[in-house]
């Protein structure tokens, strides 16, 4: 059953226009709910929004449940025919649409004013829209001993369990955070906003969430623009995909003849260094703030764990290379600092409840999980680009069921925009993700990773014709290498 949100009471109204697609006109809506600000971007620039909130239940299957408030900020429409309003949905899980809006994307969130309100929205569980405690587990494993990578795993586990025990004394319902009710957080905003329909736009997380939303309130939704689409049995990724990545990636640095001397088989350096890490993990002194050092055995896995957050994009996976080439070098320097960023000495394992219930809750299919587990066996990161998809068994109950990961079928147009050097959600991925939707229009953006959106103008030009409802022409766009045999910080 669907809720109606009681609107959280702030100031005098503000009247705005919202445009109603069945009516085809312009109707004044009291926005009762908004407050005037100015805006300021990390840029310096600033514009003239409106603070928005409104209320929803935290577990719609719950008549007990506590009341959520969720907050967005508003930019209003510029152009003469704009259409429903455009929320913007981050990536993550667990990102804040309203600070992305603050970031390099600020130039196109007012691009897309053009073409209705644009909704900066901060999802349940994240930014200004986040009332939720992170939890501290007891588990850790010492910084100078060996641990194997099944014992790692069960500590994982057993602080996800001691989490769920936290988050409940804590009063949080930690079944309603799932995909499912972010859906229903929409249609929700929907309603404050007093719209009759609303276009997606997101990233990542957000294009999962975008296509879920094509399931459950298709009719309300007037168009999507998605990058870097997650599908939904994807929040796992396949290994195997992964490494057809790391073969892509040494495509483009063979392109590059400086680079490709340097790293002419980045696959093998790869595997070398893992296999030179599984015999003999490196002891490490990490530099403290207070000048002092302290050891930390580096392993195999901590390695790949590294890899894994370093490949979304071809800048940092620059990097990465030149980090397994010190390695394979002797030098052990340049991994001390790296760790030292992230680093705290016999840290315990912790999480964020909104960023690892929604992948938990999203799931993993029994046949998709049994070939993640074989290909893991062999792939160059095994299983760690993905949280552990054994948390999935702390509380099967969270897990949402195949239904829900059954791929969206829909003829609302949307604009998917895929980057070929994307290492955390992959072209072939994001083209099975979306194969259902009949009236999709597809970029590929070579040379460009996971944060695609500001990779050339020509990507903000392609959302804007599509916005305007025009059949795009190109179906590629083009965009530089970073220079892959540069040392960074030289």
């Amino acid at each position: 059953m669907k809720q109606i949100c009681s609107l959280f009471v702030f100031i005098a109204a503000c009247a705005c226009s919202t445009y109603s697609p069945d009516e085809g006109v312009m109707q004044e809506v009291d926005r009762a709910t908004e407050t005037p600000m100015t805006f300021e971007a990390a840029s310096g620039d600033s514009v003239t929004a409106f603070e928005g909130s409104f209320t929803v239940p935290e577990n719609r299957a719950n008549p007990q449940s506590r009341i959520l408030t969720l907050r967005y900020v508003r930019f209003p429409a510029t152009g003469d025919a704009a259409g429903p309003p455009i929320i913007y949905l981050a990536g993550g899980p667990g990102g804040s649409g309203i600070q992305t809006a603050k970031g390099r994307r600020f130039p196109l969130f007012m691009a897309m004013r053009e073409f209705g309100d644009v909704i900066a929205f901060d999802q349940r569980g994240t930014g200004a829209s986040n009332d939720l405690p992170n939890c501290v587990s007891s588990q850790y494993s010492p910084d100078d001993a060996e641990l194997s990578d099944s014992a790692f795993l069960e500590m994982q586990k057993e602080a996800f369990k001691e989490c769920l025990a936290f988050w409940k004394s804590e009063g949080v319902d930690v079944r309603g955070y799932n995909t499912l009710e972010s859906v229903a957080d929409l249609d929700a905003l929907r309603e404050a906003l007093g719209a009759e329909a609303i276009s997606l736009w997101g990233i990542s997380y957000g294009s999962h969430l975008s296509l879920a939303a094509l399931k459950d309130i298709d009719a309300n939704i007037d168009r999507i623009v998605i990058a870097s689409a997650e599908g939904l049995d994807q929040t796992i990724k396949l290994p195997a995909r992964t490494d057809a990545y790391f073969k892509r990636l040494q495509d483009a640095i063979n392109t590059q003849p400086a680079a490709k001397e340097m790293f002419s088989d980045i696959i093998g350096l790869m595997r070398h260094v893992h296999a030179q890490l599984e015999e003999e993990p490196l002891m490490l002194q990490i530099p403290q703030s207070d000048g002092s050092s302290s050891p930390y055995l580096f392993h195999r896995r901590d390695m790949q764990r590294i890899a894994s957050a370093m490949i979304s994009d071809p800048q940092s996976a620059s990097m990465l290379i030149q980090l397994y080439g010190a390695i394979a070098a002797g030098m052990t320097d340049p991994v001390a600092g790296l760790v030292s960023r992230f680093h705290t000495p016999n840290e315990p394992i912790s999480y964020s409840p909104m960023s690892v219930l929604m992948d938990v809750s999203s799931g993993t299919g029994a046949e998709r999980r049994e070939l993640i587990e074989e290909q893991a066996r062999t792939s160059l990161l095994a299983s760690f680009l993905n949280q552990p998809v054994e948390l999935e068994d702390v509380d099967p109950s969270l897990v949402l069921g195949d239904e829900f990961r059954k791929a969206p079928v829909s003829d609302t147009p949307i604009l998917v925009l895929s980057g070929t050097l994307d290492g955390r959600t992959y072209v072939e991925s994001q083209h099975e993700a979306v194969s259902g939707l009949r009236n999709r229009q597809m970029i590929t953006v070579v040379n460009a990773g996971h944060n695609l959106f500001m990779a050339s103008p020509e990507v903000t030009e392609a959302i804007q014709r599509f916005m305007r409802g025009e059949t795009l022409k190109k179906n590629e766009i083009i965009v530089e290498l970073p220079d892959f045999s540069s040392i960074p910080g030289r």
